[in-house]
């Protein structure tokens, strides 16, 4: 571990297009492009020594970090504080826009604020995850890093033509570029880190830096004044938005859930999963959050990339159904698992994963999901078209035959099938929002099938999901685990807040998966899921549970989880996937879904504080 930093000491940069990782002592250990899923540039996140990176930091020998955002924005600022002076780096990406471009930029503007600072810059890429050598091209104006396939990375300096140069250059045998620069209390200087450039390397004059950074200021500031929320935890509530604004493409609207790659669930474990892509879950949650905070357009865009995937297969569902768990951003689903061998991952944390071959699995709760959020978005102006309800009944009529079955799961287990409580609770929803649908708006239907399901769906659950001996709802069938996911039963009306079976059920969870706040999944020990080793406690499953509690009018227990669980955010606000038991965040980061269920969480609980009981979002009828 003394040679990685903690997941959790880092930062997060992004033009939604892509995103890059700074760490609290100024690397850029993680960076791939043209976009999330693309090889990477930088990636000594995964490999210190084959990984490649761009550090800038102080040559003192010792010094003090602090990190933080400038407020309102996506801009980070990395201090250093030594006896002789104190300087900043301000990392930033100029946001891209809705068309696709292999053109990106990470601006690293370097200044000494007070006495002085010698910055020793290195810049070390790695280009197609450490495979592909590169040449180094130095020129009067800048650097070009050119890989054999074309891949390339200029490097403008930020300085005016007259400017004294302050810098030493050296290369060494890897084609790596070193620099220092001697600063005095208020010079600067600066790199452009651009992928895709369009011309050599030149000077960025200091009017045109500050125009790059004036701009991305006001694009993040003004896109954050759309947001109407004014209550409890407003500031971890908008940097959660940020954040997600940040993984999502914008030419597609699709939101990947995390920027990152193979960061271990277990420190040398081989849970090690590539999350750079969509999944069809993740777009549900995030037209619940979205709306909730008053970002309708994300939203918008949001169900429009769904409503692409609804289509595209429709009537061609076959075994494993229409929808596919997952997709990359722009909606291509050849998401081939490989492993990098030359890697040796975080932490010594193999294997080293790209592509998800959960992909093609069959998880039977996304229907559910995706009617959710489609009849929540239409409830609250985003329509559903005549087409898009077309697929739709092409999709529901797979599911009408095919619900009753076993299946992966939500958690996407590797140990073989199951009738998973959750993926039969999740089909009770998708037909109910498609009656409710199809009821409002006097659209054909397959009502009389969809009325039969849903109720022998609903029966079905409470006959064997229920568990006589744990008075709790259970995993799956003819078990008697517990699992996490079922606290999202009150939240879709599948159960009223106020059952007493779902009482019991959060009683049974409280006692088995909640450890002094923070929630585990499951029991992998109790219940299998063909994987080694345990893993941390999920932080999506405790904001999941601050909801539930709210729900069910435990407000003071859900407000103690809640504020418990600020302190396990890293220092600016942002989570992983997991927390292990010395409170250190694990798995990939920053996470999505982690960071929707914050949201919803605080949604909830602050509208039960204010005395506005929330309802579930449908209730049986």
């Amino acid at each position: 571990m003394d040679d990685y930093p903690l997941i959790e000491n880092h930062g997060l940069l992004g033009d939604l297009q892509t995103a890059a990782l700074v760490t609290t002592d100024g690397t850029v250990d993680w960076f791939c492009s043209p976009r999330f899923d693309s090889p990477s540039v930088f990636g000594a996140l995964l490999d210190k020594d084959k990984g490649g990176h761009c550090t800038v930091r102080p040559a003192h020998a010792t010094y003090a970090t602090k990190q933080l955002y400038l407020p309102d924005t996506a801009i980070l600022v990395t201090r250093f504080m030594t006896e002789a002076g104190a300087g900043e780096v301000l990392d930033f990406m100029p946001v891209t826009g809705t068309t696709v471009t292999p053109r990106h930029r990470l601006v690293r503007l370097i200044r000494c604020v007070r006495g002085t600072m010698t910055f020793e810059v290195e810049i070390a890429p790695r280009f197609d995850y450490g495979r592909r050598p590169h040449r180094l091209h130095i020129t009067r104006h800048g650097a070009v890093f050119a890989a054999a396939d074309g891949m390339e990375l200029t490097v403008h300096p930020v300085r005016e033509p007259e400017d004294e140069r302050l810098l030493d250059v050296l290369t060494d045998r890897d084609a790596d570029l070193h620099f220092s620069m001697a600063l005095r209390a208020g010079q600067q200087r600066g790199l452009v880190l651009e992928t895709g450039a369009e011309g050599p390397p030149a000077e960025v004059r200091r009017a045109e830096h500050q125009r790059l950074f004036d701009d991305t200021v006001e694009f993040w500031r003004s896109w954050l004044r759309r947001s109407r929320y004014t209550g409890r935890w407003r500031e971890v509530v908008e940097r959660s938005a940020i954040t997600l604004k940040l993984m999502t493409f914008a030419p597609s609207g699709a939101v990947v859930a995390a920027p990152t790659a193979a960061l271990p669930e277990q420190l040398g474990g081989e849970r090690n999963w590539d999350y750079r892509f969509t999944w069809i879950r993740d777009a549900a949650f995030s037209v619940y959050a979205l709306l909730g905070l008053g970002f309708t357009d994300e939203a918008w865009a949001f169900i429009r990339w769904l409503s692409d995937r609804v289509r595209e297969r429709a009537g061609r569902g076959g075994d494993s159904g229409p929808l596919n768990v997952m997709y990359k951003v722009d909606g291509s689903s050849d998401l081939d698992e490989q492993i990098l061998d030359h890697w040796e991952g975080y932490a010594a944390s193999a294997p080293v994963r790209i592509g998800n071959g959960a992909a093609t699995q069959l998880q039977l709760d996304i229907y559910g999901e995706a009617l959710d959020s489609i009849y929540f978005a239409h409830r609250h102006g985003i329509q559903v078209g005549h087409r898009g309800w077309t697929a739709l009944l092409t999709n529901l009529d797979w599911l009408t035959d095919h619900w009753d079955q076993t299946e992966e799961g939500l958690w996407e287990t590797r140990g073989g099938r199951q009738d998973f409580t959750y993926g039969r609770v999740m089909s009770w929803v998708a037909f109910d929002r498609a009656l409710r649908l199809a009821e409002s708006n006097g659209w054909p239907s397959g009502a009389a099938r969809w009325h039969g399901a849903r109720d022998t769906v609903y029966e079905q659950v409470m006959a064997k999901g229920w568990s006589e001996g744990r008075q709790a709802f259970v995993q799956h069938y003819g078990s008697d685990v517990l699992d996490s996911s079922l606290l999202r039963m009150a939240t879709v009306g599948f159960l009223t807040p106020g059952d007493p079976m779902w009482a019991s059920t959060l009683d049974a969870m409280e006692e088995e998966l909640v450890s002094d706040s923070l929630v585990y999944r499951y029991n992998p020990e109790a219940s299998p899921d063909g994987l080694r080793g345990s893993e941390g406690t999920f932080s999506l499953c405790t904001f999941m549970y601050v909801d539930a509690l709210a729900r069910a009018g435990r407000t003071d227990k859900a407000r103690l989880v809640f504020e418990k669980m600020m302190g396990y955010a890293n220092h600016l606000g942002l989570y992983s996937e997991e927390i292990d038991l010395t409170g250190r965040q694990l798995g990939n980061f920053p996470q999505a879904f982690t960071h929707l269920a914050l949201i919803d969480g605080a949604l909830t609980l602050n509208a039960a504080l204010d005395g506005r009981q929330p309802a579930p979002r449908a209730v049986h009828l």
